[in-house]
Parts: C-alpha cells; structure tokens; sequence
C-alpha cells in the first residue's frame, strides 16, 4: 500500500514539474535566458541544516539554488506535497539567473511518526534546462535532557593539599549536555583557577585542595531545552594539628637542691581546623633539676694585732672567705679592719701592756675553738639534711605510676622456644589493672587508681598439653569482686580465662561465636598475663541509642583493661548487618572507666594510626587492638535498605497432657551468642525444636514483624488467638537491646485423641520479606532429639588454650614464614602476595603499618581457620608465591 501511495505522489509531483515547465517556458517567450547559460547545472546557495526540535516548536528548513526552475524536498524517502512548500523567486542582478528559493516547517508530530526507524531527514531537490541536483541531508532530532544525573557528586573530607575527585556524569540528551560546576552557586572557571581541572568525562578535580575550596559543589548539565542541577556535595577541606616547637626550659622551681623545671609546646602549627585531629602526646614535659643553694659568706678569723705604728694605732683585718658568699647569698655582715690606739705617755713600754697581750692571746684561743665547734655541728647538721632530702627525692618514683616489670625465666635463651613449659611459680609480672604476687611474698602494695585482680589462693598456676585446668567459679567469682567489675556476670558458662606468656594462645567462649587470639610475642617476654572473656547480658549494660541506630553485636569483655601488650590481639565476634557498608555506619563503641560509651571506630574509615582496625565478613567481625575493654559493634542505617539478620526459631511443649498446646516462636539477632542462651533456656522448659531456623531480613521500614498461624484443621483444632495475627513493634526488634523476643500461640485440640497438628506458620515483615514453616508433626510422641541434639552439635572444645596447642602453624615455622615474606621483594613475592593470595588486599594499608606485616596476616588467617583452616592450603598458597619455605609445611609437629 505504502508503494502504491509514494508512486502516486511521485506521478503528481512529476505532472506539477511538466506544468511548471511549461509555465516556465511561456515566461521565456518574453524573457528567455542568456545562451550562454542554458547548458548549467543548477547549484545551491544555501543547503538545509541539522536542526533540533525544541518542546513543541515547528523547524523551518531552507534551501536556496540557481539556476533553478523548480525546487522540491524529499523527507525520509517521500516528496513534501507542493501546498506545504513556501517559493520566493528572485532575479541575481550580477548574472540574471534566476534564484529560487523553497522553505518547509517541520513539525514534532512529523518527526515522531517515524518513531524505530532511522533518523528523520530533509533534502532538496532542485532543476533546471539541463538536469537536476541534491542537497545535502539535513537530520531532524527532538531535543530532550532527562531530569536525572546518571552519576552524581559524593560530599568528602579532605586534609589540607589532598587531590579531591567529584564525578558527575550528566542525565542524557539531545544535542548532548554541557557541563559546568559550581562552588556555593558560583561557576568555577578552571581557566582563571589552574587548580581546577575538568576531565573529558565532565569531572571536576581540585589538584590540591586549600581551605577556600571548601564549600557546596554543584554539577550543572544544559542544553537547547533545559538546565539541570545536581544535588550538592560538601568538600569539606580540614586540617590536622601539629606541635610547635618547644619554648625554652623554664628555670628550676626549687631555689635550693631538687626542683622541676618544665617546658610546653602548643597545637598551632598549624592549628587543627574543620574537624582535623588534635596532636597527639603531652603539650607539657617536665624534667627534674638541681638547683645549686645560695651560701651566705662567712668571715675568716682575725688576723694578728699589727705592731703600735708612729701614730700610736695598732690594726688587724679578717676576710668574707669562710665561706665565700655564691649563688645569690648574702656577703657577710660588719668590719673587715679594726685599729686600736695605743697612745699612752707617747706609747710607753710597760708591763702591764705584756699582761694585756696575754689576756688578749688567750680570749682569741677560746674565740677560735668555739668557731671551730660551730663549724663541725653545722657539717653534721647539713650532711644529714642532704641525706634526708635525696631519700624523700628518691621516694618520689613511687608516686609516678607502676611500670611493666618482670623477671626472666630461669631457662637460657637459646632454648628451643616450642618446648619451653613456661613455670608460672617462678616467673611473675606486674602492669597497670592487675597486680599479681609471687609465691611465698608476704608484701603486698595497694593501688586505688585502677582496677586490680587479687592475687590466686596459692601464687600458681599449671599447664598440661596447653590446656588450663582451674576452677571457673572461683575466677568468676573473684572478678566480678572487683571494683571496676562489679557489672560482670557470675555466668560462668559465658566466661572463659586463662593465664598466658609470651608464645600466646586463645580464649573461646564455646558455641558463641567469640574468640580472643592472642598471637605470639603480643605479650612481652618474662611477662604472665591472666586474661578473661566474657559476654555481657545486653539488658545489663544498656547501649545510648538514638535515631536509626542498633546494636549488632554482643557486647563483650575482654580484660583486664590496661594491660600492655606488645602486638594487637583478634577479637572475634559475630554480628547481624547485611554486612554492606553501603548501607551502614557502623561503629565500634567502648566503655571507659567510667563506664560512658565512646566511638572508637566508624568501620571503613579505619586509620592504621589509631588503635582499632577491623575486618567486617559476611556474619563475623575481627577486630585488631591493643587495648582491652568492654566492645560493642553499633550500627546506624544510612536509608531504608538497611536490614538486620534475625533468626526465626520455634519450640514447643515436648509433651502434651491437656487439650492445650503451645508453639514458642523466638526472633533474635543472627549471633550465636543468643541462639546458645534461647536454646538452654528451652533445655530448662523441656521445650522440643519443632523446625529448622529460618533467617529473616528485618528492614530499617519503621514497620512492624507479623507472626500467624493458617492452615489448621478446623475439625481438630482452634487457635485461642482473638486476632488475626500477633505483632512485635519494629523499634523492640530494631534497638537490639533485648536478648530475645519471642510470641507464644496457644492452640486448642478439640479431643486428646488428636496427636497430629498440620499448619502453616507465618512470619513477615508489614511490606517486607517474611518466612513461612510448614508444620507437620505428631504432639504426643516424645522428640528426645530436640534441644538435647541441638546442643551435641555445638563447640565443645576447649576454653582456654595456651602456647602451641593454640594455633595450627608451629611458633619456628611461622618465624621463618615472617622472616622470609616481611623483607620486600622486587617482583612482588612477598607479603603483599600472600595477603592477594588470602583474598586480604583491603587491608594492605594497615599491615605495612606495623613492624611485621607478615605476622598479622598469619594472625588473621588463624582467627579465621582454627577450627576449619587446612594448612596445606596454606602451604600450597607459599608454594604459589616461589618460597621454598613452603616445603616446611610438611614437617611434622615432632620434628619441629
């Protein structure tokens, strides 16, 4: 049909081209053309253009040629009808050739009726005497730009001269958008600012980012239709503190014997700004000084009365020199000369003059003992003053705090290190938060300042195949005595201790899914530490939440707080996140001596310098530190994708009497730590494990989780349920602070001869996921696998391992994996392999950061794989990087 119409249309414009020529040719017969030109081609003057359809506004296509008799256009294959053309004709006064010029409007709804095929397109076709030509084609588009960005600007925290990134990827359009930024609503023109730079996929780099270039960064994509804005992005350029010099010391505080003297420093240079890190360290030191002490002089004896001089005088001297006045003391007091006239009868000789020498010689004798008398009491006196104050001075080391001390083990050195039983009588410690005694001491120090442990009945302790063997009650009990400990729990089944020296080991608290790895040399050589892990009652220490944030981890102990250690220890704990970032700010929250909670942590903006560092897997969290304490992971949701795994887990009564029947449904966090409490609890009730758990995602939607029963057979049985469905509020589920919660559906059988109960069980969340059990069991006949065989299944390995036994590398080997991956090797074949190897490559950062990187990659590798971790895998991965140390792998535990 299509054909059928174009050939029609094609004979109508080739019958309009017959009558306008021969319209043409009666105006020649009074005007005809010049000769010369009859021979010409037609040529055109102006072509059509591409063109863009904006909104609902027509496009008008013009194409001008001479010499032309008839001009036509042609769109997407088919001729324009004739009415639809606009023709001026004109004559060119330099050539007398005609010029014929043809417009057409080319509407929106012509260009969408074409919609699938090829683009739309014009062009004209013109004649004349001696043949015809085309134009060139001109493409018509309808202009659009979507309202959404493909990719917006992120907001970022920069320090001081960091290169900062904003992407931005324009919504689509046609003609294709511009790009522009801006800064607080001002357009960044990165000609006049070299420190701008726009890539050529539209994104904006700051080379070196200053202060001024904080502020609200704005993408801006425009074309022909429309101008859209992206949303804003805040740069916020901060900087981090850092010390001044240090002023000069200041002169000593005492101004006789030992004093201080103190200098200072302050956090400008520069001063933090915008949230930057304060300094680190002390703004203040002080140092101990002696000061010399002032001397006040003292006179020397007189001397000699010289001889009667011819002025009948006689004169004697003593001198400041006895001693001589320093150090700012006083000169001394009165004459240094005396005269004395001896004027009588012009000096006469007499007798009694020999008499009154005497007299004089003597009164100088006694005058010079008593000086002497003097001078030896105030020796004696100063003396023992001096001895006093340095025993007061040196006394004052017991006010500066207790330092890590430790004797060494008696053994040599050079023993083999895998065969050392370390001798917890003879080797003792001591640290801040827990004072330990040795044997057979009968002296004890007292410290109110910090938590102390009191020292074990009888000072010792002993180890067999690495395994701890004591009584739990009496530890638990001992610790929880403590002042700072008041709030751990007597739950010794949630306990676990051991005491540990330097080749380390592993605390387990079984069937929770919480661990402490102790590596080797975490704790310092000639030290012995007795450490504990223990998992606290949520309802005990309540977290402060707010707003969107949960708890999504137990809440552990570890201890005791202040302990030094020489390397981070793994804390391993699970948690019921969705495990995506993306969708979280999750933080890792501690309690301090006072017993508020701190931010220690916000997890994927870990800093190698900080304390923490922690690895978040799909069910688990691992967390590196070297401070111990109470730990609690807290998740914040960052919109409403943002989900919590909950174990869904029901019970019911194991035996059946009466007509009534009950059926316990349990919704807890997904950590093993609750599932072992709901499932001794039941174990007490007697309660029977009716179905495998189901896990549900419970969302941050502010709706609440529906529990129902359907499907029961109504000549049987009856729920005594008055509603529909049973509901637990979202913000009870959300919080996290509550062990468990659970609802309890009371059905009713109708005979005691009814033993077999089908139904469905439904739990969901209100415009959510949910989850469905299908029941189908007989009440009266007794399940004596239920929570009995649950419990079979769990960790029934030990508490406490310590030295060897704990780890599935040997301590050599590991030493010699260490020495022979930490030193960087050109091709690569070192620690950072193993680590891609380990599928660890995230954490690059935060190995290079320590001494050994080596080590704690093995480290974390332990954690993970104490229970399912093959070291032939392990070994297999060595041999992959090009170590011959792997072949050590195959060394047996005797031989090492």
């Amino acid at each position: 049909m299509g054909s059928v119409r174009s050939r029609k249309s094609a004979l109508d414009i080739t019958a309009q081209l017959t009558n306008s020529y021969c319209s043409l040719g009666s105006e020649h017969a009074t005007a005809t053309l010049p000769a010369a030109f009859n021979d010409l081609l037609p040529h055109f003057l102006v072509e059509p253009e591409d063109n863009f359809i904006v909104k609902n506004k027509p496009v008008t296509l013009t194409c001008r040629s001479t010499p032309a008799t008839q001009i036509y256009f042609k769109c997407n294959g088919e001729w324009v009808h004739q009415d639809d053309h606009l023709i001026e004709r004109t004559i060119d006064p330099a050539t007398a050739l005609p010029i014929m010029q043809v417009t057409i409007d080319i509407t929106r709804q012509q260009v969408e009726k074409i919609f699938g095929l090829d683009e739309y397109w014009c062009q004209c076709v013109a004649w004349s005497t001696t043949g015809t030509q085309k134009s060139q084609k001109a493409y018509i588009r309808i202009a659009y730009l979507r309202k959404n960005f493909e990719e917006e600007p992120q907001g970022k925290e920069v320090t001081l001269d960091q290169e900062v990134l904003l992407r931005c990827h324009p919504p689509e359009g046609v003609p294709q958008a511009e790009v522009e930024w801006q800064r607080n609503e001002d357009v960044i023109n990165p000609g006049s600012d070299l420190n701008f730079f726009m890539t050529t996929d539209h994104s904006l780099v700051i080379k070196k980012a200053r202060l001024g270039d904080t502020g609200n960064y704005t993408c801006v994509a425009k074309n022909i239709v429309a101008r859209r804005k992206s949303n804003s992005a805040t740069v916020l350029v901060y900087v981090n503190g850092g010390w001044s010099t240090w002023t000069t010391w200041s002169s000593c505080s005492a101004v006789c014997g030992r004093g201080w003297q103190k200098r200072s420093r302050s956090c400008t240079n520069p001063t933090p700004l915008n949230g930057g890190t304060s300094c680190e360290g002390q703004n203040v030191q002080k140092s101990a000084c002696v000061a010399t002490c002032p001397v006040d002089g003292g006179w020397s004896e007189w001397s000699k009365w010289s001889a009667c001089g011819a002025d009948c005088s006689m004169w004697r001297s003593r001198e400041c020199s006895q001693p001589s006045p320093g150090t700012r003391g006083k000169d001394c007091q009165g004459l240094d000369l005396q005269s004395l006239n001896c004027t009588s009868e012009q000096c006469p000789q007499t007798v009694s003059g020999a008499e009154d020498v005497a007299l004089y010689v003597g009164m100088v004798a006694v005058a010079l003992c008593l000086t002497l008398l003097l001078i030896v009491v105030v020796l004696v006196y100063r003396r023992k003053k001096e001895d006093l104050d340095s025993d007061v001075a040196d006394s004052s080391i017991l006010t500066t705090g207790f330092q890590p001390m430790g004797i060494k083990p008696s053994k040599p050195e050079n023993s083999h290190l895998l065969t050392i039983q370390p001798d917890l009588t003879t080797t003792t410690t001591s640290y801040q938060g827990t004072l330990r005694s040795r044997p057979h001491t009968t002296g004890k120090f007292s410290m109110t300042n910090g938590p102390l442990l009191d020292p074990l009945p009888n000072g010792s302790h002993t180890l067999h195949n690495g395994k701890l063997n004591s009584d739990p009650a009496e530890f638990v009990s001992r610790l929880s005595t403590q002042t700072y400990f008041k709030t751990l729990p007597r739950d010794v089944a949630n306990t676990s201790y051991g005491t540990f020296n330097f080749l380390g080991g592993r605390l387990t608290i079984p069937s929770t899914g919480i661990s402490l790895l102790i590596p080797p040399e975490a704790i310092p050589r000639g030290k012995i530490y007795e450490i504990y892990l223990t998992v606290q009652r949520k309802e005990d220490l309540r977290l402060p939440l707010a707003g969107c944030q949960t708890l999504l981890s137990p809440v552990v102990s570890c201890g005791p707080p202040g302990v030094v250690l020489s390397r981070p220890v793994i804390l391993s704990m699970d948690h019921c996140s969705d495990a995506c970032l993306d969708n979280w700010a999750v933080r890792l929250k501690k309690q301090n001596y006072e017993g508020t909670w701190e931010d220690v942590l916000l997890m994927g903006e870990e800093l190698v310098s900080e304390p923490y560092y922690c690895q978040l897997e799909a069910e688990t969290c691992r967390l590196f530190t070297e401070h111990l304490g109470t730990l609690a992971l807290v998740g914040e949701s960052l919109h409403m994708g943002a989900a919590k795994r909950l174990r869904l887990v029901l019970f019911s009564d194991a035996y059946c009497s009466t007509l009534e029947y009950n059926i316990r449904v349990y919704c807890m966090d997904d950590t093993q730590d609750v599932f072992k409490e709901v499932m001794q609890m039941e174990r007490q009730l007697g309660g029977r494990l009716i179905d495998e758990p189901h896990i549900l995602l419970f969302k941050d939607s502010y709706h609440n989780l529906r529990l129902s029963i359907h499907d029961m057979p109504q000549a049987h049985w009856r729920s005594k349920l008055l509603a529909g469905y049973q509901e637990i509020p979202f913000y009870h589920i959300w919080n996290g602070s509550q062990r468990y919660l659970h609802c309890t559906f009371t059905l009713e059988r109708l005979s005691l001869s009814t033993c077999e109960l089908t139904c469905q069980l439904c739990v969901w969340q209100v415009e959510g996921e949910g989850q469905s059990f299908s029941l189908d069991f007989n009440i009266a006949k007794q399940d004596t696998r239920a929570v009995d065989a649950e419990f079979l299944l769990m960790d029934i390995s030990a508490s406490a391992l310590a030295g060897p036994s704990a780890f599935q590398i040997p301590y050599l080997i590991r030493q010699k994996i260490c020495s022979s991956l930490d030193a960087p090797c050109p091709n690569g074949a070192d620690w950072r392999m193993l680590a891609q190897r380990l599928k660890l490559e995230r954490h690059m950062s935060f190995f290079a950061s320590k001494a050994s990187p080596t080590s704690l990659i093995l480290d974390l590798w332990e954690a993970q794989h104490f229970h399912s971790g093959n070291i032939n895998q392990l070994a297999t991965v060595m041999a992959d990087i090009g170590k011959q140390e792997a072949m050590i792998f195959l060394v047996s535990d005797g031989e090492c």
